[in-house]
């Protein structure tokens, strides 16, 4: 029989909320969170591990949570709880989650885990500190065939509830890696995957430079830019043409944007 849960102190529903505001109890736990139907299914679909589960009957179409994971080919959780919609509402950040709610195992992936085909395309990010901002560059790269996301230095934690949320599921459909610029720059030379950087100064114009080998867009941060580490190692120098009398534009729609344009140039070939 499922227990049931109707107070806000239970000290199931505290963790869950510790886990949602604080990457170091994500750290701790080995657990983070995610919210929906759709998202929670993108998460079985790249095999990861549901820890617990807690479904409020009132806001989901289904008879049981495990209906929708079976159907999956995911066995039930090993723990599920149901919540009163009142506790769910609380804990819910937003309210079209359709009353599922999952803790699950986080699985960090290293450079080396990475499988690349013979021409990848990789986005890099450095020092990213909005998770927004990431969680819309994970599904411009999903939408775009991108073979991987590496955030160097990252400022934000891969499990933040922000960036799983914004991602609308493609956290979990792109392959995303979290190192140090130093040991990105080496795996990418190694591999003789051309760095691109994205900056203002001594820069060609995007859809003039080629990007239909092994490719690295890299981007940094919206107020400073990209360190003298990434200048200095870049193959080439790319910048987007700005016509108006704002000089930046959003990192997320920048990448986009560059992203596209690898599409672009090999759909032409």
């Amino acid at each position: 029989m499922i227990e049931q849960i109707t107070s806000l102190q239970n000290p199931k529903i505290k963790l869950l909320t510790a886990l949602q505001q604080k990457s170091s109890e994500r750290r701790k736990q080995g657990l983070f969170v995610v919210e929906g139907q759709q998202e929670l299914q993108h998460c079985i679909s790249a095999g990861y591990e549901i820890d617990t589960i807690f479904w409020c009957p009132e806001l989901t179409s289904q008879d049981r949570p495990s209906v929708s994971l079976t159907s999956h080919g995911v066995c039930p959780p090993v723990r599920c709880f149901e919540v009163s919609r009142e506790v769910y509402e609380k804990v819910a950040y937003r309210g079209s989650t359709e009353g599922v709610i999952a803790e699950v195992k986080t699985r960090n992936l290293k450079l080396d885990d990475l499988q690349l085909g013979e021409h990848p395309v990789i986005v890099v990010l450095e020092s990213v500190e909005k998770p927004g901002n990431l969680g819309a560059i994970l599904r411009s790269a999903d939408a775009s065939g991108v073979d991987a996301v590496v955030v160097c230095d990252p400022l934000t934690d891969l499990y933040n509830p922000n960036l799983i949320r914004s991602s609308v599921g493609a956290a979990f459909t792109v392959p995303c890696v979290a190192c140090s610029s130093e040991a990105c720059i080496s795996f990418l030379k190694q591999r003789g995957i051309k760095i691109l950087t994205a900056q203002l100064q001594d820069s060609h114009l995007y859809y003039d430079t080629d990007m239909t080998c092994g490719t690295a867009i890299v981007m940094g941060t919206e107020h400073d830019g990209l360190t003298d580490l990434w200048r200095q190692a870049a193959d080439a120098h790319i910048r987007i043409p700005m016509l108006g009398q704002i000089d930046s534009l959003n990192v997320s729609v920048s990448a986009a944007i560059l992203m596209f344009e690898a599409v672009r140039q090999r759909q032409s070939l």
